[in-house]
């Protein structure tokens, strides 16, 4: 039996870059010590604690659609509704245990909702 330690996602709503271009789909790989400890010595972190997350994820986040690279300026773009889903998805596949982790995988064979514009919604259609 091995170790899994990338799991794939799916955001909610979606990180859009400067092309415009809609990325939804990624792959998060489990956190290491250097990745929670490494940050803490970046001065924007000492300047806003909260910033440990950006960088945290920006670590562990392996791929996200076809964007290049994660840096921490990708996650400062993301939604609010997504950066909260990474940061539930990050607690649950690093300190969830074995069965969380399997929650996780079957989680991302389920049929997934489709954000409904709210154009569309409001028309009731």
């Amino acid at each position: 039996m091995s170790l899994q330690t990338e799991f794939p996602f799916t955001l909610p709503r979606g990180f859009v870059d400067d092309h415009g271009t809609l990325h939804r789909e990624g792959v998060m790989r489990l956190a290491t010590a250097r990745d929670e400890i490494e940050p803490l010595r970046d001065a924007r972190v000492k300047e806003n604690e909260a910033y440990l997350t950006v960088i945290v994820l920006s670590r562990t986040i392996v791929k996200l659609g076809s964007v290049p690279q994660i840096t921490p300026k990708t996650i400062e773009g993301m939604f609010s509704s997504d950066l909260a889903y990474l940061q539930d998805f990050y607690t649950r596949i690093n300190f969830g245990g074995a069965a969380e982790q399997a929650a996780v995988l079957e989680e991302q064979h389920q049929p997934q909702a489709v954000p409904v514009p709210l154009g569309v919604a409001a028309a009731g259609v």
